[in-house]
């Protein structure tokens, strides 16, 4: 931590933080988007930062797929009831949903039908008319192309064309009838920043993050953890591994990565070390050349 540049640190914290204000100072009924992982806590602490010695104002929306892995789960009602966080948990239960298994969780209908479609529901009929998210600019170059305050459509699709422009820290928050705001107070920071803020600050994170010895397969170009949701197939090897989660999603397309790396200080110095983006290992994003961009074109966040 001593080689890491605190001062810049704590600019990013201010800037995530304002941008956190303005949004509960602009829009009525805000939400935070809690996918549980990382970027999900830090944003956590920052919001704990802005309303103390208050509780935070607004709800916490997690959108459940019913295939994230069990501990994800676990921390998500441990931690949201140890803060006093008001959580909200939507899933989608149409027929098109249900029927799509784990062997489809790496699919675009699977994304669309289990995560975009359920966030459009859940801001409809909570009459959120903002919401917050942990994206970051530098993790994939469709998320480079995001303003800090994005507007979508009143279908809750996003087109890159129509971004309006940012000059300083001055943000345009109107919204026209039906439109909703998409917000990233995470936008400036690098994987090596959140991790870098998790060490400062001691924000609690998903056991996955750590490395530990696990059975694995390897499939969809990614390493898989036997669990509940992932099962060998006839010709799949299984063999255990020291392994760890730069990325947490759904158990049956989020791959691990092979690190001894168990404590935060040493997770920093692999993430500083790394030279490509936690993305790789997930395999929603490598059904296409443009497989996120296409995603958040239909409201995906």
């Amino acid at each position: 931590m001593s080689n890491y540049n605190l001062d810049y640190l704590k600019q990013l914290e201010a800037e995530s933080i304002n941008i956190i204000r303005e949004t509960a100072a602009e829009f009525k009924n805000p939400v935070m988007l809690y996918s549980i992982g990382k970027d999900s806590s830090v944003l956590l602490r920052l919001a704990q930062k802005v309303f103390y010695p208050g509780k935070i104002p607004f709800s916490l929306l997690h959108i459940d797929t019913g295939y994230k892995f069990k501990e994800m789960i676990e921390f998500r009602d441990y931690y949201t009831k140890k803060i006093g966080a008001k959580l909200i948990v939507h899933k989608n239960t149409e027929s098109e949903a249900e029927k799509l298994g784990p062997d489809q969780a790496h699919t675009d209908l699977y994304i669309y039908y289990k995560k975009t479609k359920p966030l459009l529901e859940a801001i409809k009929i909570n009459n959120f008319n903002a919401a917050i998210g942990g994206a970051r600019r530098e993790e994939e170059k469709s998320r480079a192309k995001e303003r800090i305050f994005s507007v979508r459509t009143e279908s809750g699709s996003w087109e890159p064309k129509n971004q309006r422009p940012e000059f300083w820290h001055l943000y345009n928050c109107r919204l026209n009838e039906g439109q909703t705001m998409r917000i990233f107070p995470l936008s400036n920071w690098t994987e090596a920043d959140i991790w870098a803020y998790i060490l400062m600050e001691k924000v609690e994170v998903v056991s996955l993050y750590f490395a530990q010895k696990r059975k694995l397969i390897k499939r969809h170009g990614v390493l898989l953890r036997i669990d509940e949701f992932v099962q060998p197939k006839t010709g799949e090897e299984v063999f255990e591994a020291v392994c760890r989660y730069r990325t947490l999603g759904c158990s049956p397309s989020t791959g691990a990565v092979l690190s001894k790396a168990s404590t935060v200080e040493e997770i920093l110095a692999e993430v500083l070390a790394a030279e490509y983006s936690e993305r790789q290992n997930r395999a929603i994003d490598n059904t296409s050349e443009a497989a996120m961009e296409q995603k958040k074109s239909e409201g995906y966040f």
